[in-house]
């Protein structure tokens, strides 16, 4: 386990390797990252941010929705990253991702991967002026206070 980072960063990577496809949990943001690294001829790596599934069912229905060409994949592997999008970058996870991603799919996959984080980014941005303001599933200390 890496303290600085709260995670087994070996695991994560080895993780990332074996994958055909991925799902990263996020501790701020409900959405996933969700990367599918199956090609095959004309058809590259894919990758989007995606709203959390109700179950194992519903995550496999959607990846097949989403990647019909490949039907059902045979498992989906995931972890949780329990620190900011952004320290994705300094622990290496982000680098190690998208290397995979372009060695499979170009730089038209790193293009997808660039976009993909600017929205995990944008969405966690968005998640942590939520709770700042009490919107939502959130209650400001203020608010509690009153109570």
């Amino acid at each position: 386990m890496s303290e600085e980072f709260g995670v087994d960063l070996e695991e994560v990577f080895k993780v990332i390797d074996a994958a055909d496809v991925l799902v990263v949990r996020f501790h701020l943001v409900q959405q996933r990252l969700l990367v599918d690294f199956r090609t095959k001829a004309g058809v590259g790596p894919f990758a989007a941010v995606v709203p959390r599934a109700e179950s194992v069912e519903d995550r496999f229905r959607s990846i097949k929705r989403m990647r019909p060409e490949f039907g059902f994949p045979e498992k989906v592997m995931s972890f949780s990253w329990p620190r900011t999008v952004p320290v994705l970058v300094p622990s290496g996870v982000w680098e190690h991702l998208v290397a995979r991603m372009s060695g499979l799919g170009g730089d038209a996959a790193e293009v997808i991967c660039a976009s993909v984080f600017e929205e995990l980014r944008v969405e966690e941005r968005k998640e942590v002026a939520w709770a700042i303001r009490g919107a939502d599933h959130y209650q400001t200390l203020w608010e509690r206070a009153r109570a």
